[in-house]
């Protein structure tokens, strides 16, 4: 009898998000694809969508360059490429207008992403199912979503009803988003029977979290139970709160009978090598050594380890604040471990009581925080509920979409009573068209809209982020908190030296294509000479043509020293506006156009 095949995916891109904040550089990306390539094992990789573009902006990296490069190397071989799609919100935290979320698609196919695993965070078919035309208008493959979890709602029964829409709707493929990890196996796998029963020719793909520890038995339940692929991640960022490895993966699907593609061990250890070199190089100062632990306390409170390390960071925020309250009433002080245990516990409380939405971003977020204001609340002898905020309110009142189940009688006297109204529109209805905006304010500053209106998408995506990659505020203020972070690992190091970083060295590494420009004298920079405003130094990415002033450099002598571009380019990583400089100081990079 013939073996039945099932296919691998690389989650390149969630596996650094499940471990921390930052994701690798476009040059790290460009060095590691060829070698994912020669492992020989996986159809499709992750390459990039959820949080990962506005990072690259957090960082003063262009996301547009580093999705194309990252993409070009598996489009040449026919390995597919997918990203994730937080449907209403696109790929940011909060809801997108619908015309910025069709340029999405035709930007994202323009860049090489072959695949869009689009998903609601509340599972309402109404932010998925426009998606799925605009996707596929766009040539992509729409892969439509749902996000697992386990409660008294969400049933095999529910999953596979909701599948249904979403194929009647036009998905090409369905895909269980097990974004917790807390997805009982047997019932994963009667979903995935439900739909392939039905449905033999829709590809099914499984994606679950290895955090409490379900998941490797969950990824057999579905293999026996028909489906096409799985999602793995590999050493150094498998396990924990991330997914388990390809190996372990690969030898249990083969000794259950199943065909799957060997992989080249060497081209592992390569893989492995680069991914580690690029922790040790800046990314590993923003992983949360918690994240390498699975944690089977998440199986009741439901939450997706992905925000263990936010989490954390949450609960030292409010401790010693706690432990102020408690001690000014005479009660015992709470230590970090039976505090963690309370907020777990309060988020199982108030779950059920807020609609039991979906434990996944944002919205695990929201009820992460509900539960988090509530014990600090608490602890000073308030109550529930008296902290919350408007995107919570947005949820709660149904402007993000319907929730699953039914909210708590208190909950609705609250909205009463504070005489707000509940939604009953389609979501998308609530977040008019943007575009027309965008488009007026970069032709006022002079911003080009990009290949394929990459940039204008990406302004109108992740606005606040690109004007702070466009000003160069953002790669300054990631420069000192990578400082800061390094400093302190420092301190356990004796007599060890302050850190301090080499901008210039740092941007050379960022930027090996591109080539520095050099001061021709000693002096202070002019980038502009503008005597109606206020002269400022080139934004990110700003053109230049062959022979144009790049800039002029005032010598001491009040001569002026002028920089010529060599060749048609941009310019990228600049210093500031009145800079002195020496002589032969690299004052920016250019990049070949």
């Amino acid at each position: 009898m013939k073996k039945r095949k099932i296919k691998l995916s690389l989650l390149y891109r969630d596996m650094w998000q499940s471990s921390g904040k930052y994701v690798p550089r476009k040059d790290q990306l460009e060095q590691v694809a060829p070698h994912i390539i020669e492992m020989g094992c996986f159809s499709r990789v992750e390459t990039n969508g959820g949080a990962s573009e506005q990072v690259n902006l957090l960082y003063g990296e262009n996301p547009n360059h580093s999705v194309r490069a990252f993409c070009k190397p598996f489009n040449e071989v026919g390995i597919q490429t997918h990203m994730l799609d937080r449907g209403l919100n696109g790929i940011r935290m909060n809801p997108v207008p619908a015309d910025v979320r069709k340029l999405m698609y035709r930007v994202k196919k323009a860049q090489g992403v072959d695949i869009t695993r689009i998903f609601c965070g509340l599972n309402d078919t109404r932010n998925i199912i426009p998606a799925i035309g605009w996707a596929k208008e766009a040539g992509m493959i729409a892969q439509a979503t749902l996000c697992i979890t386990y409660s008294p709602v969400h049933t095999a029964e529910y999953y596979i009803k909701m599948a249904e829409e979403l194929i009647a709707a036009g998905a090409d493929e369905i895909c269980l988003k097990d974004m917790a990890g807390i997805g009982r196996p047997e019932t994963n796998g009667k979903i995935v029977r439900a739909i392939k029963e039905k449905h033999p020719n829709i590809p099914v793909q499984y994606h679950g979290h290895s955090g409490p520890g379900f998941s490797v038995a969950s990824m057999l339940e579905v293999a026996k139970a028909g489906v096409d692929y799985i999602d793995v991640a590999m050493e150094p960022l498998s396990w924990g709160m991330v997914h388990p490895d390809v190996i372990t993966i690969v030898e249990m699907l083969k000794d259950a009978g199943f065909d799957v593609p060997e992989i080249n061990m060497n081209a592992y250890m390569k893989v492995r090598e680069l991914t580690q070199s690029f922790i040790d190089d800046f990314l590993g100062y923003f992983i949360d050594d918690r994240n390498r632990f699975m944690n089977s306390l998440l199986i009741s409170c439901g939450l997706p380890g992905g925000m263990m390390g936010s989490l954390m960071a949450d609960l030292k925020g409010v401790h010693a604040a706690i432990n102020a309250n408690l001690k000014k009433d005479g009660k015992a002080e709470l230590s970090e471990d039976e505090l963690l245990v309370q907020l777990f516990e309060e988020v199982k409380f108030v779950w059920p009581k807020l609609g039991y939405p979906p434990l996944v971003t944002p919205f695990s977020q929201y009820v992460k925080n509900v539960a988090l204001m509530n014990v600090f609340t608490m602890s000073k002898g308030g109550g529930r509920y008296e902290m919350l905020d408007k995107a919570t309110w947005d949820m709660i009142l149904g402007k993000a979409g319907n929730l699953p189940g039914p909210l708590a009688p208190e909950i609705i006297e609250l909205a009463k009573k504070n005489n707000f109204e509940f939604s009953t529109n389609n979501p998308q209805d609530n977040y008019p068209d943007e575009l027309p905006k965008f488009i007026k304010e970069m032709e006022e500053l002079g911003w080009e809209r990009g290949q394929d209106d990459e940039e204008l998408f990406e302004f109108a995506m992740h606005e606040k982020q690109y004007r702070e990659y466009k000003s160069g505020e953002a790669k300054k203020r990631f420069y000192k908190e990578l400082e800061a972070e390094m400093n302190k690992k420092n301190v356990a190091t004796p007599n060890a030296a302050p850190v301090k970083l080499d901008l210039t060295e740092m941007a050379i590494k960022r930027h090996p294509d591109a080539e520095p420009i050099n001061a021709t004298a000693a002096g202070v920079v002019m980038w502009e000479l503008d005597f109606e405003n206020i002269s400022l130094k080139p934004e990110n990415g700003k053109i230049f043509k062959e022979g144009d002033l790049i800039c002029a450099i005032q010598t001491p002598a009040n001569g002026l020293e002028f920089v010529y571009a060599n060749y048609d380019g941009k310019i990228i990583d600049s210093v500031e506006q009145g800079k002195i400089v020496k002589k032969g100081d690299v004052i920016g990079f250019f990049e070949k156009k």
